[in-house]
């Protein structure tokens, strides 16, 4: 949702944009080259930046052949020759950044710059990221139009870490997590005041604690609230049965999507780090629930990080991605067993 509007923002500033989604299953490669060739093809339309346009695809020719990348048809629509020599050694580290630097050259002879929007960026490998992270700095030391705007579960930081060291300096990255209060009731109460309708002071009160100010809880819990209320105005008792109408919504979609997609193992891991209650644990403390050595669980640990259901704020600690999940684990597994 952020991307997209910040992908709304950057056509009307006339960038040249593509909006990817990362996911498990699907390389960076992939991900990536049919939007770099519709911009590739945008470009090679325009009088100034024709051969360079063309010269990028002739280079996106080569990083398909040097990666044996598939991309649905793209090695088809590509009438092309590739560009012997470069993009094509195999290397993802050394190909990619020498195929963004050529669209961004395109890019900067067309006065068209190119923005870059990846979301869930988590699920990219690190050799990935290193890649990516490469890429933009090379056209950082060029000074051509190109920007990355991702977006992420907390443990990119340590990926990005891990990546390249140079990383810090070359990204911001800012946090984005639970709304600070003037914010988290002016999202509850001025959607509703537009429509005429109400919240008294101790049903936000309640909403706020119910949902830990998380931005899709207080849409759900309002949402609720909303079609609970007989009239216009929206009480502590009307909030408390949207409470248990929003929990139920929540188990049954956004809370038990997640859940299934962990194995036996990984459920009993998170049951153990949800017995300890909500925030942030040390791991040695959850071995210790589940009655094994720190190193035993470890991998279950990688495992549950690389698909986003726990994050390391800190090294050795742990914690739930989403905030109430303790919760819902403690629902949907009553005993530790």
């Amino acid at each position: 949702m952020l991307l997209n509007k910040i992908r709304s923002i950057a056509e009307q500033e006339r960038y040249a944009t593509i909006l990817i989604e990362a996911h498990e299953g699907k390389t960076l490669p992939a991900l990536l080259v049919p939007g770099l060739r519709s911009i590739l093809y945008e470009l090679s339309l325009l009088e100034n930046a024709k051969e360079k346009a063309r010269k990028g695809l002739r280079v996106l020719k080569s990083f398909l052949s040097g990666l044996s990348v598939k991309v649905s048809d793209i090695e088809v629509g590509l009438s092309v020759d590739p560009e012997v020599g470069v993009a094509d050694s195999g290397d993802l580290e050394v190909d990619l950044p020498a195929l963004v630097e050529v669209v961004a050259d395109a890019a900067k002879s067309a006065g068209r710059p190119v923005a870059i929007l990846m979301d869930e960026l988590q699920y990219l490998s690190e050799k990935e990221f290193s890649s990516l992270i490469m890429a933009i700095h090379r056209i950082n030391q060029a000074s051509l139009p190109l920007i990355l705007i991702g977006a992420g579960l907390p443990q990119i930081l340590g990926l990005a870490g891990n990546s390249k060291s140079y990383t810090e300096r070359l990204f911001r990255f800012p946090q984005i997590g639970a709304l600070e209060s003037p914010d988290a009731i002016a999202a509850i109460v001025n959607p509703a005041r537009s429509e005429g309708v109400v919240f008294e002071q101790d049903a936000i009160e309640s909403i706020l604690a119910q949902t830990e100010r998380y931005p899709y809880f207080l849409q759900q819990w309002a949402y609720e609230a909303w079609n609970a209320a007989p009239t216009e105005v929206i009480s502590l008792e009307i909030v408390e049965a949207a409470t248990q109408m929003a929990i139920k919504e929540l188990d049954q979609s956004f809370f038990k999507v997640r859940f299934d997609r962990c194995t036996p193992s990984e459920r009993k891991y998170m049951r153990a780090l949800a017995e300890l209650g909500g925030g942030t644990h040390r791991s040695g403390d959850i071995a210790e629930k589940l009655n094994v050595k720190t190193t035993s669980v470890a991998p279950v640990r990688n495992g549950l990080i690389l698909k986003g259901m726990i994050y390391s704020p800190a090294h050795g600690d742990t914690a739930f991605t989403v905030p109430l999940f303790d919760q819902y684990m403690r629902r949907a597994m009553p005993g530790m067993a």
